[in-house]
Formats: structure tokens, sequence, C-alpha cells
């Protein structure tokens, strides 16, 4: 089953301002910022190679991200690999005990998409991304 990591997630606590060390002086593409209503979330994606960094700004004082900000401030939130088939990589993980932080997959513009529980994973938060469509763009 071939993998590779699809992003990286910094959570930043105000996007126009962590921008320019991340696009400027870091040299990465991109970074134009996006609503995500249904994770209450304003992001921005910029090209690393053949993966990229996703920074993540909350847009509510009651969502998750706002909740991980305070916390435990801003910092790497999760790394995000790219699967095949995310159902099969599903039946994997829980075959093997991995706790899903979601049964069912979320979807957004063609990509889908669930998170390991950090407790699963030694501490990290993962997310395992499929894309579905012919969309490009990275997923959040």
């Amino acid at each position: 089953m071939p993998i590779k990591i699809n992003h990286v997630a910094v959570v930043v606590s105000d996007l126009e301002s962590s921008l320019p060390f991340w696009r400027d002086l870091l040299g990465l593409s991109g970074g134009q910022t996006q609503d995500v209503p249904q994770e209450q979330v304003r992001i921005a994606f910029l090209e690393a190679g053949d993966s990229h960094i996703e920074l993540v700004q909350p847009t509510s004082e009651t969502s998750g991200i706002a909740q991980y900000l305070a916390k435990r401030g801003a910092g790497m939130h999760h790394i995000c690999f790219e699967v095949e088939d995310l159902e099969a990589t599903m039946r994997h993980m829980a075959a093997n005990g991995v706790t899903l932080l979601n049964d069912v997959p979320k979807e957004r513009e063609g990509q889908r998409y669930v998170f390991i529980h950090p407790k699963s994973t030694g501490g990290v938060l993962v997310e395992l991304y499929e894309q579905r469509s012919n969309v490009d763009a990275p997923h959040k």
C-alpha cells in the first residue's frame, strides 16, 4: 500500500502574520488563504517539494483548533499521510488496535480523511487522506 506525506499542519494564532516566514523567508510557494467553515478554521497551503505545509488558524473560540491553541500554543498540529485506499487502511488500523477519531471518513472537495488518536501513535495526531477526484490541491 503506497503511502506518502501529504502535508504537515501547523496551528497559528494569526495566519496573515505567520505567512511571511513560510512564504517569504523560506521561499515556499502558495499561501492563498481559504475558510473551511465545517472545521471552523482558516487555512493556507504552501508547497514544500512533493508535500505541503498547512497553516491553520481557528475562526471560532469553541473549535477544536482554538482549544488546541489555547492548551498547547502555536506549533505542529498533525502530520497527514496520503493513502491509496482509505477504507482498507482504516480496516488495517482498526484490526491492529489503532483508535480512529472518526469511524466514517470526512469529505471535502473530493478528498476523504480520518484522524488517528495520538495515544495510538506515540503522541502525534495523524491524518490519513485519500484523493477521490481530479482535485490537485492538498486537503484539510
